[in-house]
């Protein structure tokens, strides 16, 4: 009966340390600003461009993406951060974004309804005005080097996501294991998410690095156009 007591008090104690993170977090929850580091999420693609033309998606935003040039890695977005969770919609309505900044970032963000939507949900996070957040943008993407062998990869290829983070590392001083995630599809390879301080420099993020892709091997479709 004791011991039984003991777990009772043991679990209503965790409930309690629980309940007071959960508000800790609830008071600057999506407070522009207010979190703890960024990600940099650099999608591959030819992977989105393929799984939009097996779902029949044939947006404006998808065909400037998707249709004459050959993209390779390209800006999803950078996402401000809780050490767990993550802020969104921190402005509503957002402040509108100017048309001449988001034609300013179709080289590194090809879809004009991407570079509107990272605005609206992340960028309004940040604590940043829109031209401060896309320089921001512009900056983690400028810190981050391309690996030589995904700038013009004309043939599909099979790859761990081991070894896509491996060779990220190699050709970033700074970057470790620890601050760089791969995430997936069903067996294409969707994202390399690299974690950021808010002054961008490489920093580890245990929360995002869980969640990345858990398959033994990933396929990189070649690039599209030409």
């Amino acid at each position: 009966m004791w011991q039984a007591f003991r777990v009772i008090v043991s679990l209503s104690v965790l409930a309690l340390v629980g309940f007071g993170q959960a508000r800790a977090q609830d008071q600057r929850q999506n407070a522009p600003g207010e979190f703890d580091f960024y990600v940099l999420s650099l999608s591959w693609s030819p992977s989105f461009c393929e799984a939009a033309s097996e779902r029949g998606n044939s947006s404006r935003s998808q065909q400037m993406q998707c249709g004459g040039r050959p993209y390779a890695f390209v800006v999803h977005g950078l996402w401000p951060q809780y050490d767990r969770g993550f802020p969104n919609y921190c402005q509503r309505p957002s402040p509108r974004l100017d048309r001449n900044i988001m034609s300013s970032m179709l080289d590194l963000m090809p879809a004009p309804g991407l570079i509107f939507n990272e605005w609206d949900k992340h960028g309004t996070c940040s604590g940043l005005g829109a031209r401060g957040y896309f320089e921001a943008v512009r900056k983690a993407r400028a810190g981050v080097k391309i690996p030589a062998e995904f700038l013009d990869l004309q043939e599909a290829r099979t790859v761990s996501p081991d070894a896509i983070e491996a060779a990220f590392i190699k050709v970033n001083p700074g970057l470790s294991q620890s601050a760089i995630a791969v995430t997936c599809d069903r067996n294409r390879l969707s994202e390399v998410r690299i974690c950021l301080s808010k002054d961008l420099q490489f920093r580890a993020c245990e929360e995002i690095d869980r969640r990345a892709c858990r398959r033994d091997q990933v396929t990189m479709p070649p690039l599209r156009g030409g």
